[in-house]
């Protein structure tokens, strides 16, 4: 056995070469992880790899396992069945967490029963059922029953009233004041009644507008002949059926029934939005967030979506559209064209109709995400937490109160800018921060230790603010927006100036995007400053790991962790603030150019590039295109065309 893997591993010929499903579990015999295979050796080897070349996530599952076992079967489709009927048992932590946002109202015909009744339910898994939804609101569906009902007269009273009144023949409450349709009213028997309830899930399954013919041609027979009773019934049922299909938004054609899965995600998170499409309208929409305990490809996410889902109790569509198909599609549609009973097709919409509706979901998708961690950083015990783990984890004497967070960006090594934002108690001061231009540099790791030598000198022992402002480069505080000057977070808010001395507060801890080299970068500048008693570390964003001075490994915070996804909004904050300078320091240098041409005056400038929309584009139009500008002639287009392309200047994207 090799000493740099786990105790535990199992010999290569122990493992079997055929399709099956394994689990990880830890020394209490808790199930940790549940995956397939199509090649059981070949997959359970990926995790027995050295421990140095595996993801840290898996190697921290791997490491927490005190062992794995593994059960063989027949085919592909019987692995994902296996793995699914698993994970819902089970509740690995390691395997994505499904986090629905609200519990959604569903249509139930309770099958089963002897005479079968509607009822709208949020439980699941009632035994015989039939679901349709899910459903936005409670009163969305409500008003789909009430209609219904005038179509397909069915049951909807409870159990207890129905056998009281079969045993009593004397119709229930509901039956009396024309609200329950069922034998016991009794207008039909049980097998007329059945019948009813077939012709109430086939509508449902199907959703044929054809109803709206029929319906009207029975009308119109039965006044023909002077049946005004039964025309009047077909008459309320035709108002009825029209009301039903006007109270969807026709979204596709007629004959699809679709679900539509737009997915947002993230290291740490995903939010999905699932639409349902019958008939071509919207019947329902839900959304729930998605913890990712382990980094999964895109696809591996969207089978997991899909695999949990659908099952017993939720029966998939013909066709369901997603935002990339998974490595397995076809073994994935096999196993849902069991639950369907028909052929599924797992589509991912790039153009047309169904394209824009997956972008529609998909935007959904985005909100939702953003408003998951909108009100997660918000919750004052969340951001507790937060800081209470980072102390923990960095070993720190007190919580980080203050964190500042640096970011370098640069267009292929020109226009170099970096940025410090700053939180306090886990939230951002935008008051507080700074941006920094780097005249010149050699690579990320000499600008950051050129930013934070620059930072840390309003901080060194027996240097005031102003001298220390006295040793920046002229050349960093040239434009409006100085180093030291607070700024908002978004380019159309005003810069604000500051009374307060510049740097005025001293950070518990100093975050720098990158990994080992770029904290060793900014070890070398908080060393030569001579202040003490700040903590350092980086966060890498391909793995999220934190790295801290002269460690050998990085620190490891729990996928779904509090104090992870503060270091995640701290980086991105940082990284999204670099890049809005970076992007204005490029749109000023390219207006300078132009202004520098003969003829060309700011009015022109302006609308040069409200016309063309960005610089890239500018830079990209022929003379011919450019002269499309009111007031730009030829000769000027000409010149325009000549600077543009002379000019070394790198080009916005």
């Amino acid at each position: 056995m090799r000493e740099d893997t786990v105790a535990y591993r199992p010999k290569a010929g122990e493992i079997p070469t055929s399709p099956g499903v394994y689990r990880f579990r830890d020394e209490h015999r808790r199930v940790l992880y549940v995956g397939k295979a199509k090649n059981l050796r070949a997959r359970l080897s990926n995790y027995f790899a050295p421990l140095r070349n595996l993801h840290e996530r898996t190697r921290r599952m791997v490491t927490t396992a005190a062992s794995v076992e593994w059960t063989v079967v027949g085919s592909e489709v019987e692995a994902l069945q296996l793995e699914y009927t698993w994970i819902k048992e089970f509740d690995p932590p390691f395997n994505v967490q499904f986090k629905d946002d609200k519990s959604y109202p569903y249509l139930a015909v309770t099958l089963a029963d002897e005479a079968p009744r509607a009822i709208v339910t949020r439980k699941r898994g009632i035994p015989g059922a039939r679901y349709f939804g899910p459903y936005p609101k409670v009163w969305a569906v409500n008003d789909t029953l009430e209609i219904l009902l005038k179509l397909f007269p069915i049951r909807t009273c409870k159990d207890s009233d129905y056998k009281r009144a079969m045993a009593s023949g004397k119709p229930c409450f509901a039956g009396q004041i024309g609200r329950c349709f069922g034998p016991c009213s009794g207008r039909v028997t049980i097998e007329e009644h059945r019948a009813n309830v077939d012709r109430f899930v086939q509508f449902m399954q199907n959703q044929d507008r054809r109803i709206i013919g029929e319906l009207e041609r029975q009308m119109k027979t039965a006044a023909a002949v002077q049946d005004y009773e039964t025309a009047a019934r077909r008459r309320d049922q035709l108002q009825a059926a029209r009301s039903f299909f006007e109270k969807s938004a026709v979204v596709l054609s007629d004959s699809v029934d679709a679900d539509v899965f737009g997915i947002e995600h993230d290291e740490l998170a995903a939010a999905v939005q699932q639409f349902v499409v019958r008939g071509g309208r919207i019947r329902g929409v839900r959304s729930w967030t998605v913890d990712k305990e382990l980094d999964v490809s895109f696809g591996e996410l969207v089978e997991s979506v899909v695999q949990n889902v659908y099952g017993e109790d939720v029966h998939p569509p013909h066709e369901i559209i997603v935002p990339e198909l998974p490595d397995d599609v076809e073994t994935l549609q096999d196993w849902l064209g069991g639950y369907s009973r028909r052929k599924v097709r797992l589509r991912q919409a790039k153009r047309g109709e169904k394209a824009a509706l997956l972008e529609t979901a998909t935007q959904n998708a985005k909100h939702s995400l953003m408003l998951y961690k909108t009100r997660r950083s918000a919750d004052f015990t969340a951001r507790s937490k937060a800081l209470e783990d980072i102390q923990e984890a960095l070993g720190m004497a007190d919580a980080p109160l203050r964190i500042e967070c640096y970011d370098v960006s640069h267009l292929s090594g020109t226009n170099i800018v970096a940025s410090m934002v700053v939180f306090e108690d886990g939230l951002p001061r935008k008051d507080e921060y700074r941006r920094f231009t780097i005249p010149q540099s050699t690579d990320d790791t000499e600008s950051i230790r050129q930013v934070l030598t620059r930072r840390l000198a309003y901080l060194a022992p027996g240097t005031d603010a102003q001298a220390a402002d006295r040793d920046v480069p002229s050349e960093a505080v040239a434009e409006a927006v100085a180093d030291g000057n607070p700024v908002a977070v978004t380019a159309d808010e005003p810069v604000v100036p500051a009374s307060r001395k510049k740097f005025a507060y001293r950070p518990n801890l100093l975050i720098v995007d990158g990994g080992q080299p770029q904290v060793a970068a900014a070890k070398r500048a908080l060393e030569a400053s001579g202040v003490e008693g700040i903590y350092l570390c980086g966060i890498a964003k391909r793995l999220e790991e934190i790295w801290t001075p002269d460690a050998d490994f990085p620190v490891i915070l729990p996928r779904n962790s509090e104090a992870l996804f503060l270091f995640q909004r701290v980086r991105d904050e940082a990284h999204r603030f670099a890049i809005t300078h970076q992007r204005q320091r490029r749109k000023r240098d390219i207006t300078s150019v132009l202004s520098e041409i003969p003829g060309l005056g700011p009015a022109r400038v302006k609308q040069l590039l409200r016309h063309f929309g960005s610089v890239a584009r500018l830079k990209l139009a022929t003379p011919e295109e450019i002269q499309e500008v009111k007031g730009i002639g030829p000769s000027l287009a000409k010149v325009i065309h000549a600077r543009l392309h002379a000019d070394s200047a790198p080009v916005p994207g």
